[in-house]
């Protein structure tokens, strides 16, 4: 890379990659250029410009792309034609007019949060909004209540669950280079965590909502939302059952894992049906009973249905894996090298230490789980010289850092903007300024359980 005059390799990377963010923003906000053609323009900027050899741009940029549509596609195929089964039968409405019922039209926001903690420990963010988003879009119809008050809730208790609460993948790893105790962990990210999504969920999501009008709108809403034709509405029970069984299977292997040694053919065979995609699709199949026949549909209605509701999400799937091929670019660029070599000259109190390293990489690659795993391998040996350090309270800082300022290189900014048809601007006011005030909370709270319990 040709370093701009007067800056050094680090910094003249660093200042091309806000360039790019910006100019992406631009494209999409001000000139109104389709997001996936602005994701890639920007992605090719930062490959060019940081000095990768051509052919090494296209490859990276195309791993990027396969390596998250080959987690998140089916998963979303899946998770939809649930969502459609749920709306068709009349089972997301059941669902809603309960919990209404039972705690009130003005408490539904604070019942979201509940049930995204819930869903939450097991299952990955993604998982859980494909699956609870027809919820938010029901809810939204049947109480008036602004659309954002309502799904910010749901979207800050899967995100704090993601990004602080083993057994997700990012406090994992940390935990395991670490070696702190796990179930220390847990109990400290929860002590953290819940506070953190109440204030960054219900409380939040009434401000941003006054903030920024937004309605249940788009395709997506219009098939979760349309009413059952001519159906009874399925019973609460088989409803929620079915809903949960892919999170029961998940959290079952889990529960394997924890539990039984890796060659134990039980725990594979666990792992195996609790395997996210694996999951959804014994609930899909399960809910052609539930949600299908047993409420008086045909099997040609089902076909019917599960194949219209793929056109939705066609669009969100090519922008979330333009989305990860702009992050693999910028992580084969250097960036979160860049400025993780800076980090580590810095003098801070350990836990901040460790929120800001993450923090940095993740604004800079995007991944909550690729800043948690940069950050520990720099945070490890640094504290491993400092006495008395709360190993597992250093886990949770670095969870929290990685969830600050998601933006255009983050998949969950696109799944969240698509999700709730939001345009760029109106995500960075919500989703990113909701993401920062977790982060930073969860430092808050961190540095704080620290000071009682040092």
């Amino acid at each position: 890379m040709n370093s701009i005059p007067g800056l050094s390799h680090n910094s003249s990377l660093l200042l091309f990659t806000l360039i790019a963010v910006v100019g992406l923003i631009v494209l999409i906000a001000r000139f109104k250029v389709n997001s996936i053609v602005a994701i890639v323009l920007a992605a090719l900027f930062i490959g060019l410009t940081s000095g990768m050899e051509l052919p090494v741009i296209t490859k990276r940029f195309q791993e990027g792309v396969g390596s998250v549509m080959g987690s998140i596609a089916m998963i979303l195929g899946l998770g939809n034609m649930l969502g459609k089964m749920m709306a068709e039968s009349g089972g997301a409405e059941r669902i809603a007019v309960t919990l209404i019922q039972r705690f009130g039209e003005s408490r539904v926001h604070w019942t979201m949060v509940v049930i995204a903690f819930i869903v939450g420990i097991p299952v990955f963010f993604q998982v859980g909004l494909v699956l609870l988003i027809p919820l938010v879009f029901i809810m939204a119809q049947k109480t008036r209540m602004p659309f954002l008050q309502i799904g910010i809730p749901l979207v800050s208790g899967l995100s704090v669950m993601h990004g602080l609460v083993p057994p997700h993948p990012g406090p994992m790893v940390a935990i395991e280079v670490l070696k702190a105790d796990i179930g220390k962990t847990i109990l400290y990210s929860l002590l953290v965590g819940i506070p953190t999504a109440i204030l960054a969920g219900p409380i939040l999501g009434k401000m941003l909502a006054r903030r920024v009008p937004l309605e249940a709108s788009g395709d997506l809403a219009a098939q979760f939302t349309q009413k059952a034709k001519e159906k009874s509405l399925p019973g609460f029970g088989i409803t929620v059952f079915t809903i949960l069984l892919p999170v029961l299977l998940m959290l079952l292997a889990t529960a394997a894992d924890l539990a039984l040694p890796k060659a134990n053919i039980f725990r594979q065979v666990i792992d195996f049906i609790g395997h996210p995609i694996v999951a959804l699709l014994i609930a899909v199949l399960f809910s052609f009973y539930s949600l299908g026949y047993a409420c008086g549909f045909k099997r040609q209605q089902i076909l019917g249905f599960t194949n219209d509701c793929l056109a939705p999400i066609a669009g969100v799937i090519l922008i979330i894996g333009a989305g990860g091929g702009f992050k693999e670019i910028l992580v084969g660029s250097g960036v979160g090298a860049a400025i993780a070599e800076q980090a580590s000259h810095w003098h801070l109190s350990p836990l901040f230490f460790a929120w800001l390293v993450a923090a940095l990489i993740r604004i800079a690659t995007g991944s909550a789980t690729v800043a948690i795993t940069t950050a520990v391998g720099i945070v490890a040996p640094v504290v491993a010289s400092v006495p008395g350090v709360n190993l597992e309270l250093l886990v949770v800082a670095m969870g929290a850092g990685s969830l600050i300022l998601s933006h255009v290189n983050d998949g969950g900014f696109w799944l969240v903007k698509e999700y709730f048809n939001m345009s760029v601007t109106q995500t960075l006011k919500t989703w990113t300024v909701m993401e920062t005030i977790i982060s930073i909370v969860a430092l808050v709270f961190t540095l704080l359980l620290n000071a009682m319990i040092g």
